[in-house]
């Protein structure tokens, strides 16, 4: 594994929590990313499908304090105009191995969806540095135990139903990190630009990972 990549393994394990913003509301999705950045925030996704994304990627990846991915990559392509761009991990929500060589060749950390222990395994075995959970079962951190169980060499990366309220029972569960959705970006404050409001979840999430013994936004 290159240092760039380990680099980035390494950001993500001191500060687990992930921002990802989707939006088709472009105006506001620097600010947005802003406000949880400045709520203490330190890792961000910006999905592909969200206007202007290669942009921002490259804008707030110019921040030495920040790590910043590309999330929905669908194809190798993608994932060029991605690392170009500047993000450091490659997000999809599906397992493709074509998308996952393009990343590792280009010293991305790649996370490809998956959902079933076989497609976690297939993901781990095709090359892929951390799995992202998609979508989030009933069960939720129970599930997450479960695989890691018989697989515990698996860095499994929960993303939808994870909440301001149960992160923190992901983490508990062994879970490598979380990401943050519309949990963190709602769509309605989206929508009427209150972004003092995703600050304020943002600094919440941190206070609790902190006092959980974490390191976010430090």
């Amino acid at each position: 594994m290159n240092a760039a990549k380990s680099e980035t393994l390494a950001a993500f394990a001191r500060w687990r929590i992930s921002a990802i913003l989707r939006t088709d509301n472009a105006g506001v999705a620097r600010e947005a990313m802003e406000a949880a950045v400045a709520g203490g925030i330190r890792i961000a996704e910006f999905t592909m499908n969200t206007p202007g994304a290669l942009s921002l990627i490259a804008e707030f990846s110019s921040r030495p304090e920040l790590v910043v991915g590309a999330g929905t990559v669908l194809t190798a392509e993608q994932v060029r105009e991605a690392r170009q761009a500047g993000a450091r991990f490659i997000v999809s929500p599906v397992c493709d191995p074509l998308v996952i060589a393009e990343g590792n060749s280009l010293g991305a950390v790649t996370v490809p969806g998956t959902f079933t222990p076989t497609e976690m395994m297939s993901a781990h075995r095709a090359g892929a540095d951390m799995v992202k959970l998609f979508p989030m079962p009933g069960i939720g951190p129970q599930y997450v135990k479960f695989l890691l169980g018989p697989m515990p060499f698996l860095k499994i990366f929960p993303t939808a139903g994870v909440t301001v309220d149960n992160f923190l029972d992901f983490l508990a569960a062994g879970a490598w990190g979380v990401g943050m959705t519309t949990s963190l970006f709602e769509p309605e404050d989206l929508t009427a630009g209150k972004l003092h409001r995703i600050r304020r979840r943002a600094e919440e999430i941190t206070r609790r990972f902190k006092e959980w013994g974490g390191a976010a936004g430090s």
